[in-house]
């Protein structure tokens, strides 16, 4: 959403990357309070992205790449997001083991793109990994959380190393404020109220829709 404010696209990736870290910290000391932490699902997928999201935070890509890129990223996580939100309360599956190296290849791939785009790459990690059943609902979205913290954190200190993001993101506190507060709103909402496929839901079709706007923007 912060695509939406205006935000420069060389300052996007950090901005989003910061607000991802403050936004999922809270929800993922919950699900680890709550038990919830599955160390043997994640660990493969932190393995591969930790390394890829600094590499992918560093690099220096043009505006019409940056949009481009955002663009297919956006309408494929709300794709994916739509049609698998069914499955972020279903407890009954049967689940399978996913080849280590498997595992590794994808968070690799996953952080390379949440260092350059700022998404985090959890938006893509939980729907991946209901699509494969590797693991309960409750793991799966655990895993998500602390993936997008520790690959947003990754990705911040790539993208600080360019001299001019410090300086930058600076200027929009008041937007990462507000995602803040709009986060802990959304964490209450996802414990308190709703169940996890709903805000699975909500987000897809938020996602979809910035990704629509986007598209509008670059092709007509």
């Amino acid at each position: 959403m912060l695509l939406i404010t205006g935000v420069p696209y060389y300052v996007f990736p950090a901005l989003a990357l910061i607000c991802n870290i403050f936004v999922v910290s809270g929800n993922s000391y919950n699900y680890i309070r709550a038990g919830n932490l599955n160390l043997k699902l994640l660990t493969p997928y932190l393995i591969g992205s930790i390394p890829l999201a600094f590499i992918g935070g560093s690099l220096i890509i043009s505006k019409n790449l940056f949009e481009i890129i955002l663009f297919f990223i956006l309408t494929v996580a709300g794709i994916v997001l739509l049609s698998n939100f069914k499955n972020y309360d279903d407890n009954e599956q049967s689940y399978k083991n996913l080849p280590f190296f498997i595992s590794i290849l994808i968070g690799a791939v996953l952080g390379f793109v949440s260092g350059i785009v700022g998404i985090g790459g959890g938006i893509f990690l939980s729907p991946i990994l209901f699509l494969l059943k590797v693991g309960k609902p409750k793991h799966i979205v655990t895993a998500a959380s602390l993936f997008i913290l520790i690959n947003s954190t990754s990705g911040i200190i790539g993208q600080l190393t360019k001299n001019y993001v410090l300086m930058e993101i600076s200027k929009y506190w008041y937007l990462i404020l507000a995602v803040i507060i709009g986060g802990q709103i959304g964490n209450f909402l996802n414990l308190k109220i709703f169940p996890t496929r709903i805000l699975a839901l909500i987000t897809a079709i938020l996602v979809l829709f910035v990704a629509i706007r986007m598209g509008v923007k670059i092709f007509i």
